[in-house]
């Protein structure tokens, strides 16, 4: 058993290698700066128009807000890929990988930006007034291939349920590394029953109510947290320049950049940057479509707004914190480890506590803002919202790979939800591009009704839509 296990990690690890260097790179920052300039650089021009518009209410009840949209969307972006995913960057890829992590969240928000105006223009009505959709409803809609849909949907399934749900109750399980009670026999399988126990708990509510619980815990959970990593830049303030200097400069170390690509600033970016903001991904616009909004492009910038958060605001502030503790960073460090240091050297034993606590928090959310997007995928695989004895026995399923997570590897658990993440992106890319031209149009609808001072109303006509829609007609 021990060699098949090695075997499959090995596997699992040479994909995941093969695809961020060869493929995906190539298709993120691309597709990243083709819908920046397509979109005439949106994510700078728009980024005070989609705070204003975060804060609008949902006219109707029935529907989720923007708000809610926002939180859910970023309770599945922030996890503890903005606390342990950045730590491994750092330790793997060095100081350089935090420039590259910038860079994917500043194209990407202009990726995000299209996938979810996409989502919004070809959702869905619901018997009961609510609205839903994301990619596998566009896919089959517009290009007719259900079969594509269906692939999409499967794929995200297991990186959303499997993946990432792996990723989360593993770094909880790390976190505890740090206290002297840790068994590595017994203290993983104790994490792994309590967080599995809790989260099946926290979803009995459904959609709606993980849309409730995430808008209350997100806003709660990235403020505390800040507020600590921030405490500690500013205790080391005299540090800053150098970090900023040490940052630019080893992400355009181009020797060690092509002598090691696998390990270089640029790939450990760029793959941590992917799974904290998961812009081109195809996960957030599932959330976005449920939104109920007068047009379309308000969810866009929402989308946009949310990886700006994620990356720019929150993985940011973990960098800075760890690269102006005066810890240095190192491979036997990655993940956990590494942040209990940092904070230990500026709180004492206070620090490992504190950061457990937020992993905890960031991987519940995490967590919850998942199962939004299992659920969704559910429905549209089986045509229907899943009967409550399929979603009990689905859960219970939830629940087990959750216990699991706690005792796998580091290596195996990230290299995994790389690939299928991976995969999703390879999906969703080449279809927004394909489909890029009605989220373009919805902007320009958008910019001149703007300009008129009004509160922009889309219809399909004004694009000249050539799909029949739920709404918008």
């Amino acid at each position: 058993m021990d060699a098949l296990y090695v075997l499959y990690n090995d596997v699992i690890n040479s994909l995941s290698n093969f695809l961020y260097t060869y493929i995906l790179i190539i298709l993120l920052v691309a597709g990243g700066i083709y819908f920046t300039v397509r979109t005439r650089f949106v994510q700078f021009r728009y980024l005070l128009e989609s705070i204003r518009v975060v804060m609008q209410p949902s006219p109707d009840q029935a529907n989720v807000s923007a708000f809610q949209t926002l939180m859910v969307s970023t309770a599945s972006r922030v996890g503890t890929g903005n606390i342990a995913g950045i730590s491994t960057a750092i330790c793997i890829g060095g100081m350089g990988a935090v420039f590259w992590m910038w860079v994917t969240a500043l194209l990407g928000s202009a990726t995000a930006f299209i996938e979810g105006t996409l989502a919004q223009i070809y959702k869905k009505r619901a018997p009961d007034g609510s609205c839903y959709g994301g990619p596998a409803y566009y896919i089959e809609q517009t290009l007719k291939k259900r079969w594509l849909g269906v692939l999409f949907a499967v794929v995200m399934i297991l990186t959303y349920m499997v993946g990432f749900n792996l990723v989360a109750s593993f770094n909880i399980a790390d976190s505890f590394k740090a206290f002297s009670f840790y068994d590595p026999s017994l203290t993983p399988i104790i994490v792994g029953v309590a967080v599995a126990a809790l989260f099946l708990l926290c979803i009995s509510g459904g959609g709606k109510q993980i849309a409730k619980i995430t808008s209350i815990m997100v806003p709660a959970m990235g403020v505390l947290y800040l507020i600590v990593t921030v405490y500690v830049v500013v205790t080391h303030i005299t540090l800053v320049p150098a970090v900023f200097a040490g940052i630019f400069r080893n992400a355009f170390d181009v020797q060690a950049i092509f002598g090691g690509f696998v390990g270089s600033a640029v790939m450990q970016g760029i793959k941590r940057g992917l799974f904290s903001n998961e812009a081109g991904v195809g996960s957030a616009p599932n959330a976005a479509a449920s939104a109920n909004v007068s047009h379309p492009v308000k969810q866009g910038l929402v989308q946009m707004l949310s990886v700006f958060l994620d990356t720019l605001l929150i993985c940011s502030a973990t960098a800075f914190m760890l690269l102006c503790s005066g810890v240095e960073p190192a491979v036997e460090l990655q993940g956990a480890p590494y942040v209990q240091s940092a904070l230990a050297a500026s709180f004492g034993t206070l620090g490992p506590v504190f950061i457990t606590v937020a992993m905890v928090l960031f991987a519940f959310t995490t967590l919850i803002g998942n199962l939004y997007y299992v659920d969704n995928a559910l429905a549209y695989l089986l045509g229907h919202v899943p009967s409550k004895r399929f979603m009990v026995v689905f859960r219970l399923i939830a629940m087990g790979l959750i216990f699991l997570g706690a005792g796998l590897t580091l290596d195996l658990v990230w290299n995994l939800s790389d690939v299928l993440m991976g995969v999703m992106v390879m999906i969703n890319i080449p279809v927004i591009f394909i489909l890029s031209r009605p989220a373009l149009a919805a902007l320009k609808d958008y910019a001149a009704q703007r300009k008129m001072g009004r509160n922009p109303v889309f219809k399909a006509a004004s694009i000249d839509l050539k799909e029949k829609t739920d709404y918008w007609n």
